[in-house]
């Protein structure tokens, strides 16, 4: 059967070479049993990971030197689909020729990265792009297991989605790493905020400290503010840009560093024009908005704050008039 009777042959090209490769000739499928590690003088690892959500699972096997703590062969068992299979044959071969701890380290980005034909472009099709992001999971149940520890042990980083188990880290990575731009392009990338949706945004059946909307803006806020930085590096000073470059690069800056604590007093602030006076001041006019509106932030500690920050990030001549 070819590949166009089981896939459409646009969504084909837009898997990797790499991928149809391990796809199609999986280099670590298999088992290893207790004679074979006893035959290669190693301990036996046997760990499992899966999501019966979404019918993705992975049994891994660990041939682990306990002497050097060296993973010196492994092997997989996928039960799932062909990217599946290619993600869980691509994590073998990362953590082949490890430690232990030296595996716990691969990040579900690694192994998408690694089966890429080139740096710049995806491996596989956001819609299954979740089947690489069961390798730290998995990963963290081995080492755990050989280690005799909990596997929360491992846990450094903060779980923005339970139910997918995708890490902020991982989240802000996937969308810098893809330009994502929504939503529902972070979910199809990692699977997050797909199950019980309590982790998109407020509201759900489940509070959450962390939301995908909220993380989302914060993160390309940060990716306008590195443009920022080295449009700035390339001798574009924010005292020769246009207007409408300042306006962009002020929101940007006002966005990251302000808005968030404005929001978290129920308040918020627009910028209403921007002046260059005959001193060479550069007079940013603001107006308040919600709480901020009729309370002192006109002339206290919070129009200090933005004015400080505008000068630091962007130009020493920044007035901020709040009207």
């Amino acid at each position: 059967m070819g590949k166009n009777s089981l896939i459409g042959g646009s969504i084909w090209d837009e898997y990797s070479q790499k991928v149809q490769d391990r796809m199609n000739n999986p280099q670590h499928m298999g088992e290893f049993s207790e004679e074979d590690a006893k035959n290669r003088n190693a301990k036996l690892i046997v760990a499992d990971f899966g999501a019966e959500s979404c019918g993705d699972a992975v049994r891994l096997f660990w041939l682990v030197d306990e002497k050097t703590d060296k993973i010196i062969d492994a092997k997989f068992k996928s039960f799932g689909c062909g990217t599946a299979i290619a993600s869980s044959d691509t994590m073998v071969d990362l953590c082949i020729g490890k430690t232990v701890d030296e595996a716990v380290k691969i990040t579900n980005l690694d192994v998408e990265f690694a089966m890429r034909d080139n740096p710049e472009t995806p491996a596989v099709p956001p819609q299954k792009m979740h089947c690489s992001v069961m390798a730290y999971d998995v990963i963290k149940q081995a080492a755990a297991h050989y280690k005799g520890i909990n596997p929360e042990d491992f846990e450094d980083q903060i779980i923005v989605c339970e139910c997918a188990r995708v890490s902020l880290g991982t989240i802000k990575d996937v969308i810098k790493l893809n330009d994502l731009h929504t939503v529902e392009e972070i979910t199809q990338y990692t699977k997050a905020g797909a199950f019980c949706k309590s982790c998109v945004k407020p509201g759900g059946h489940e509070k959450r400290d962390y939301y995908l909307v909220d993380i989302l803006a914060e993160t390309r806020a940060e990716m306008d503010r590195e443009k920022l930085k080295n449009a700035t590096k390339n001798d574009v000073a924010f005292d020769e840009m246009t207007l409408v470059g300042q306006l962009k690069v002020v929101e940007s800056v006002l966005d990251t560093e302000i808005r968030p604590m404005l929001h978290n007093d129920g308040g918020d602030l627009e910028v209403i024009d921007i002046q260059k006076a005959e001193s060479g001041a550069i007079d940013v006019y603001i107006r308040y908005l919600g709480a901020c509106s009729g309370c002192s932030s006109g002339s206290g500690a919070t129009l200090y704050a933005i004015e400080n920050i505008l000068q630091e990030e962007l130009s020493s001549n920044i007035r901020v008039m709040p009207v």
